[in-house]
């Protein structure tokens, strides 16, 4: 395997470990504060903001001059994102928090997708970024077993310290290997065709493009409405915070083990009836979950869904790097991660709102409901040219 995919999967690896810590510990630790499930879904959403905000333009700069520096920046977000609540244990300063800590997703996930694509070959495109997705399910794994874990065995500022301290992590290896990260002959200049006015939005005049990211948007935001509000069910059942990163744990499980699987299912059963079937098992867990109140049942249910998830993710990463227009694939990874954003900014605070007033069974039926209405629109139909194949 080529060194630096093996770098930019250890990056990958630390990021995701850190960033999924960060956002189960804050949750968790807003509800100790008394937050509201309107709050949690508003930390849900900040988490987002920078996302929604900064991923196109990061991806034109590493189109442009390489990744390098836009991934050391996303450290610093993320550390400083997690210590400010040592120095302001309150509820303004956890949200701050998200949405600092935030600020790392576009630096890491725009430029190590878009590195992924960049260093393979046709031939092992498809093998790397199921291997870069398996890093990432581990990540998300270990991530709320670890945030779970320090906040019912620490303080609130202990468990800042630690995870600020992971997030800083991947500093070191960024010192350690430089060369591939800069500008060289893999960063070719974005055709923008500026002399015909041609933007980001231009990118979606490619229908795989679009409908890749239209589909993206529905699976992101069933991802997160899963990540933001099982843990506030668990909670409302008297579930405590290590079993809560158990069952949350249990989704990032089966997507490593379907990532891990996934060149057999593209091969089977090709890209758009994958993400048919994501949207099935989906929409199958979260209809469930209100339901059941034990946590072996609900265990289950994260571990389905997370099949779904799992699948679809590294397949949306996949297509839009092999639709972008040449030196143009981070910004039009940066399109997608922008769009998916924008979507859990909205939808968190919609279905909080609902939960707020009208309890958490309704906001995770229309959930639910959202992500059938994606399975129906996705999947394939005889005599229909597919969107997204080979």
């Amino acid at each position: 395997m080529n060194p630096t995919i093996i770098f930019i999967l250890v990056i990958n690896s630390l990021q995701s470990l850190a960033l999924s810590a960060n956002k189960i510990a804050l949750a968790l630790i807003a509800l100790h504060l008394g937050a509201s499930p309107f709050v949690v879904g508003m930390l849900a959403a900040l988490f987002s903001l920078t996302a929604a905000t900064l991923s196109v333009p990061i991806g034109r700069l590493a189109d442009k001059f390489g990744a390098r520096w836009l991934l050391v920046g996303g450290c610093i977000g993320a550390g400083a994102g997690m210590l400010l609540p040592i120095f302001f244990p309150s509820l303004p300063a956890v949200l701050i928090a998200g949405a600092l800590a935030g600020l790392s997703q576009p630096c890491f996930n725009v430029n190590l997708q878009n590195l992924t694509g960049l260093f393979s070959t046709s031939r092992d495109r498809a093998r790397n970024f199921s291997n870069y997705s398996l890093c990432t399910s581990g990540g998300q794994l270990l991530g709320p077993l670890l945030g779970g874990f320090l906040v019912d065995h620490n303080s609130a500022e202990q468990v800042c310290l630690y995870l600020g301290l992971l997030a800083f992590g991947p500093l070191l290896a960024l010192a350690w290997r430089r060369g591939p990260l800069e500008r060289g002959a893999l960063y070719k200049p974005a055709a923008r065709a500026v002399a015909h006015g041609e933007g980001t939005l231009a990118l979606f005049r490619d229908r795989g493009i679009r409908k890749t990211i239209i589909t993206a948007s529905f699976l992101s935001s069933g991802l997160n409405m899963m990540q933001a509000y099982m843990p506030v069910y668990a909670h409302s059942v008297g579930i405590s915070a290590s079993v809560i990163g158990i069952i949350v744990a249990m989704n990032a499980s089966a997507a490593f083990l379907v990532r891990a699987l996934l060149p057999r299912l593209i091969a089977e059963f090709k890209e758009q009836k994958v993400m048919g079937l994501a949207f099935c098992f989906g929409a199958t867990a979260i209809l469930l979950i209100p339901l059941f109140q034990h946590p072996a049942m609900l265990g289950a249910l994260a571990f389905c869904f997370g099949l779904g998830m799992g699948a679809s993710q590294p397949v949306v990463s996949m297509l839009i790097f092999q639709f972008a227009p040449p030196g143009r694939s981070g910004e039009a990874i940066g399109l997608k991660i922008t769009t998916n954003h924008l979507t859990n900014m909205v939808s968190p605070l919609v279905f909080g709102g609902i939960a707020t007033v009208a309890g958490l069974t309704p906001m995770f039926l229309l959930n639910g409901l959202m992500l059938v209405t994606g399975g129906f629109i996705s999947w394939p139909r005889k005599g229909q040219k597919p969107w997204a194949g080979t």
